[in-house]
């Protein structure tokens, strides 16, 4: 399958287009940015064949079946619609709009076109989260009771696109949404209400640390701290009644070395003398663009299709909505 970049962001030029490079499945044949000039040079770097002035003209070639859409937040379902409509699949990054009612139009037009829309959560196909999934499911751990996560980072250049409030910046819809995305992964459960707290950067107007719990029902929860202005760290806690499981690099983890996993029983104190799960070195990327792929091509089923991503946007706005309110909110229903 031949695919099409629109844009010549750092996401996508610096570990997306790389990895999804490596695989034999598909084909970056063109990108598209608003500098001929470094679109060009980009392309050059990146043995792309193809370099457009313009995200129009690279959605005019015929030859290109599948879109890759990194664009700043506030654009993301205006150019997946337009890609839609020029008969293109389409592997959006994350978040999938700025808001619930933002990411919905993106039903119809997908429903219209008969082409498909996936949301660019590249976790998901790790195998570390897998693996994870599958000893929640067998029982090892018990009961599940929550599951906590830490991922932050430091930024505080007023140019990035992080930092600009009127584009979607913040990092609740940069990173946070990884800390909901997760414990709905491997709970394959949704939460029925949230709470959050919220600082803002004076400066910037954009959130830059949120701590956030998700009421599951029946006792199960889930906890995160994200932040963009904070020592770097990420973390996820897997706790059930019979054990426990720790997910040591669960966002990005280093595709050069192996990921890890630690599973240690209930009278552990420590991970000490935990079981510790390596995997084969690979790249969440690669296997994200496969992945899409194989979906776009009508050869596996839609696992996560764009309902997934709007469930996921209305836990992110009532963590907004509470973070205003200072109380607990509802999750809307799909």
């Amino acid at each position: 399958m031949k695919w099409g970049v629109i844009s010549t962001a750092k996401i996508g030029t610096e570990k997306v287009i790389p990895a999804m490079q490596e695989s034999d499945q598909l084909e970056i044949l063109a990108i598209a940015g608003r500098d001929l000039g470094k679109t060009r040079e980009v392309a050059e770097n990146l043995r792309i064949p193809r370099a457009y002035g313009s995200y129009e003209e690279l959605l005019a070639d015929p030859s290109i079946e599948a879109i890759y859409n990194p664009l700043p937040n506030h654009l993301h379902v205006e150019w997946t619609i337009k890609a839609l409509e020029a008969g293109k699949h389409v592997l959006c990054e994350k978040p999938i709009g700025l808001d619930t009612n933002d990411a919905k139009r993106l039903i119809e037009a997908r429903d219209k076109s008969g082409k498909q829309v996936l949301e660019a959560f590249m976790v998901r196909h790790h195998p570390q989260w897998v693996e994870a999934r599958k000893i929640i499911e067998s029982g090892q751990i018990g009961e599940l009771t929550t599951v906590q996560s830490i991922f932050t980072y430091f930024n505080a250049d007023p140019n990035n696109v992080r930092n600009k409030k009127d584009i979607g910046g913040g990092g609740l819809l940069d990173i946070g949404c990884y800390c909901i995305v997760g414990p709905r992964y491997v709970t394959g459960k949704e939460p029925i209400r949230v709470v959050s707290l919220m600082d803002k950067d004076p400066k910037f107007g954009t959130d830059r640390l949120v701590s956030g719990m998700l009421d599951f029902g029946s006792g199960l929860q889930a906890s995160f701290v994200c932040g963009t202005q904070s020592a770097a760290v990420q973390r996820v806690h897997i706790l059930g009644s019979e054990g426990r499981i720790e997910i040591l690099m669960p966002f990005n983890p280093i595709p050069e070395n192996p990921a890890i996993i630690r599973v240690a029983g209930q009278k552990q104190p420590g991970f000490d003398d935990a079981r510790e799960i390596k995997f084969p070195i690979c790249n969440h990327y690669t296997l994200q663009g496969e992945s899409a792929t194989a979906i776009f091509k009508g050869e596996s089923p839609v696992d996560y299709p764009i309902e997934d991503g709007i469930a996921n946007m209305q836990i992110l706005d009532a963590m907004a909505r509470s973070a205003k309110t200072g109380s607990w909110e509802m999750v809307s229903p799909r």
